[in-house]
């Protein structure tokens, strides 16, 4: 997710702002029984403030590469929530990850700025973070067949590998193979506003 500073205020990405009440529905909707989400790449921040102010009874868990935390404690300094404990740093490419087990995962607009050797290491990672019966939920574009969804998704595409061949819209069929390899069940896949997709997926026992 592209982010920026603002010359006074905390990293602000705009995007956030677009999509948060689609996201959130599909929140509410899957995560009503969970108690504890670990977000994956939490960016700015921005997300992890909505969410865990609309879902109070979710401990929110932010976690990013280590540049990024300063930003993200900006956030949830600022809005003193009782569900935000301090973000903890997680390379999902080198870990380490959390020595604890979640009900939930939540990552958004993560995957296409990933190379794909990190996408099959977040996917790998899972099962360690995962309690029974967890769900994963991850926004974002996804190509189907192999082809872009819409034309502002492959030019899209082609901004991110112009910025780092690795990265690029990935597969919905190959993230599914990596998450079932993981144990996961696809529960629904949602179509969401600007060409996007939820994904939601169960651990199965």
């Amino acid at each position: 997710m592209r982010f920026h500073a603002r010359m006074t205020d905390k990293p602000h990405a705009p995007a956030t702002e677009r999509n948060r009440e689609p996201i959130l529905d599909v929140l509410r909707l899957h995560l009503h029984a969970s108690r504890s989400v670990l977000e994956i790449g939490s960016g700015t921040g921005q997300h992890a403030v909505f969410f865990a102010r609309a879902l109070p009874q979710l401990q929110w868990q932010c976690s990013d590469r280590a540049e990024n935390l300063d930003g993200i404690r900006q956030w949830l300094d600022d809005a003193a929530l009782p569900n935000t404990p301090a973000p903890v740093e997680l390379d999902v490419g080198v870990g380490p990850w959390p020595e604890r087990r979640f009900d939930a995962v939540f990552t958004a607009n993560t995957l296409h700025i990933m190379g794909w050797s990190e996408v099959e290491r977040l996917f790998a990672g899972l099962p360690a973070v995962l309690a029974p019966g967890a769900r994963v939920v991850i926004y974002g574009p996804f190509n189907y067949g192999g082809r872009f969804t819409s034309e502002s998704n492959a030019a899209f595409d082609a901004r991110l590998r112009g910025d780092d061949p690795r990265r690029g819209i990935r597969d919905f069929e190959a993230v599914d193979r990596l998450a079932q390899a993981a144990g996961l069940r696809l529960l629904e896949d949602r179509a969401m506003p600007a060409n996007n997709r939820c994904l939601i997926w169960q651990l199965q026992d």
